[in-house]
């Protein structure tokens, strides 16, 4: 069985570059275990929510502004995909999307911290 974990913090909080870099090291440790083991898949950092945006399930598709869907929606899962622009990344965003009878997409870019190794 795969897992997906999300990591939360307060984004309000800003880490002194030490601290960040202690983190990522213990964090490096445990990738290096589950690397070796064939269990580590890529590991993804979300860029800030002012970059995220929301698209409205439907008939016709509505982007807004910021990360937050409905609180009584529930994460289901997600994608990883390439796009050469954020209007390309919202048309593909506003496809799935119209397939919904309704929920909600968060759109963020991302940036990959640590490819991890192929998982099977």
């Amino acid at each position: 069985m795969r897992f997906a974990m999300f990591c939360y913090a307060p984004e309000s909080v800003e880490w002194r570059k030490e601290d960040d870099e202690a983190v990522m090291a213990r964090h490096t440790v445990t990738d290096g275990k589950l690397e070796a083991a064939g269990k580590l898949g890529p590991n993804l950092r979300l860029m800030p929510t002012s970059t995220a945006m929301s698209i409205r399930g439907g008939a016709e598709p509505m982007v807004l502004d910021g990360p937050f869907v409905e609180t009584k929606e529930v994460l289901l899962g997600f994608w990883v995909f390439e796009a050469a622009s954020l209007e390309e990344a919202i048309d593909i965003a506003r496809e799935y999307a119209s397939h919904m009878p309704g929920g909600g997409l968060e759109l963020r870019p991302v940036k990959e911290f640590n490819p991890g190794v192929g998982l099977k």
